[in-house]
């Protein structure tokens, strides 16, 4: 796993003894029905789905607001590498990135 936020995620969920399956998005990308999951639950701020930090963002620097939503499924499911890992899918959920307090509140 080369990704250093991935690798803090899947430590503090084996530090927890919590199952989960490791899927490299660069080369998978989510499923649609999780990129639109995500998409709803962060439509106010829908540029939190992309890693902005990433050079496949800087290369082609989109302007994330004026994107339909179909645009923005469509550019995530091309390219792995635009979107914010980890990309944590857990019930009806979707946590961006790696934040101990979200991660808390939805397994504890």
């Amino acid at each position: 796993m080369k990704c250093s936020t991935c690798r803090k995620a899947a430590k503090w969920l084996n530090q927890k003894d919590l199952e989960y399956q490791l899927i490299d998005i660069v080369e998978q990308p989510p499923l649609l029905d999780y990129l639109n999951l995500a998409l709803e639950q962060h439509f106010d701020d829908k540029k939190r789905i992309f890693n902005t930090r990433g050079k496949a963002f800087k290369s082609i620097s989109p302007d994330i607001n004026s994107l339909s939503r179909g645009e923005i499924i469509q550019l995530l499911s091309n390219n792995g590498k635009l979107i914010k890992r980890p990309f944590l899918v857990y019930e009806k959920k979707v946590i961006l990135g790696f934040n101990e307090i979200e991660y808390t509140k939805l397994f504890m």
